[in-house]
């Protein structure tokens, strides 16, 4: 991030600030280059007790300060960078999976001490795996992504109102607005949202941060948290998955081309999930006979990487923003009648529809009315990229 990184605030970083004051350590995990270490240095800034310290287990020194036998000693080690265990200590540990025994130590001095942890993790993955579940109710959970279209918005420093209601959205869209961001969006749909890249305004060090950002989840994050022995295999379902963005998975299908077995291919799945690489919906139902059930539908992390690896269309990466962007107002699924008829995204619980279209129409509107209604959902909408005053509309960047 750039010397003016207090610019860049993110939502969640008021949320981890609220838990200051309780004992519970917080868990800030997410995929590398999404910005876990720059916001919990911006939490450690606003901490105005000097009894704190920042230690990055990706260091061997810093790994070092762990290394005891008798956990009681590490505070000895702590002591040499002037932290103090007769009042709370504030100890930030950016990285913990390159250390896996340091949640044993973590676990040791948050039951024996006043002491207040903040960890990052490169993946729900390694919680679910290699945590230990010792520290069931001693942890709070926080997930980060790369920036989805609001704070992108705010790391370019331009002012754009977005509304949390779906019906204020869809009757306050406005002509002027959406001229003014159209090409924020058509950026955001291009090179996507890791903070790196979002700040940099030059299009060919965009297009070589996203590469550096695939090489380093393909040579760390795969390599150093799975014990794969087939690594060829796994970044080659990688490959074949980007284009099928939006699609039902077929199984049977990718195992065959990959020349493997079927659960190797959900372990696979599993994991791209897990490290925060993709994400799978699953199909909504009410009446499994007159419904495809099943089969899930994949998205990705970022759609810079989808485009700069994965070479798909303009609607393609139009939906996967789309997914990024309603994905923060709850469990999204999708639906599909066997006779072909579908709605790309559904929030159950509130009850809402939404198919996605490069340029909405009436059509599209009525189509979609009157198959939300037959499942039950009380409100449709179009998200539409192009603007378009017709009733039924939510504009794609006002999400």
């Amino acid at each position: 991030m750039s010397d003016n990184k207090n610019l860049f605030i993110r939502p969640i970083q008021q949320e981890i600030e609220n838990q200051l004051p309780y004992k519970e350590i917080v868990v800030l995990t997410g995929m590398r280059r999404v910005g876990k270490t720059t916001l919990l240095r911006m939490v450690y800034d606003t901490i105005q007790d000097e009894n704190k310290i920042f230690l990055d287990m990706e260091n061997i020194l810093d790994q070092a300060v762990f290394e005891e036998k008798d956990f009681n000693n590490i505070w000895a080690n702590l002591r040499e960078f002037g932290i103090s265990s007769e009042t709370r200590a504030y100890i930030f540990l950016d990285e913990i999976q390159a250390k896996p025994d340091v949640t044993m130590a973590i676990k040791y001095l948050y039951d024996h001490s006043d002491v207040k942890f903040f960890l990052t993790v490169s993946s729900s993955f390694y919680l679910k795996n290699l945590f230990p579940e010792s520290l069931a109710g001693r942890k709070v959970v926080f997930e980060l992504f790369p920036l989805d279209f609001r704070e992108f918005m705010i790391f370019k420093a331009e002012g754009k109102l977005f509304r949390e209601d779906f019906e204020e959205k869809e009757k306050t869209r406005n002509k002027i607005s959406y001229e003014k961001h159209y090409k924020h969006f058509e950026e955001y749909c291009r090179f996507g949202g890791f903070p790196q890249v979002v700040i940099e305004s030059h299009e060919e060090q965009k297009k070589r941060y996203l590469s550096d950002i695939m090489s380093s989840y393909i040579e760390k994050d795969i390599r150093q948290m799975a014990d794969f022995r087939n690594l060829h295999a796994i970044r080659e379902l990688i490959f074949l998955l980007l284009p099928r963005v939006g699609s039902r998975l077929e199984i049977t299908k990718l195992a065959s081309e990959l020349k493997i077995n079927r659960e190797t291919v959900y372990t696979y799945l599993s994991f791209l999930e897990g490290t925060y690489f993709l994400n799978r919906i699953t199909p909504f139902s009410r009446n499994v006979d007159r419904e495809v059930s099943g089969s899930k539908k994949i998205y990705f992390c970022d759609t810079g990487l989808l485009n700069l690896f994965g070479k798909v269309s303009e609607g393609a990466l139009l939906e996967n923003a789309v997914f990024l962007n309603l994905r923060k107002y709850g469990v999204l699924n999708y639906y599909q009648r066997r006779s072909g008829r579908e709605i790309d995204f559904l929030l159950p619980e509130k009850q809402l529809s939404f198919e996605v279209k490069r340029k909405g129409t009436e059509h599209d509107i009525k189509g979609l009315e009157n198959l939300s209604q037959s499942i039950g959902m009380k409100n449709s909408y179009v998200v539409s990229q192009v603007f378009n005053d017709i009733h039924g509309i939510i504009l794609a960047q006002d999400l």
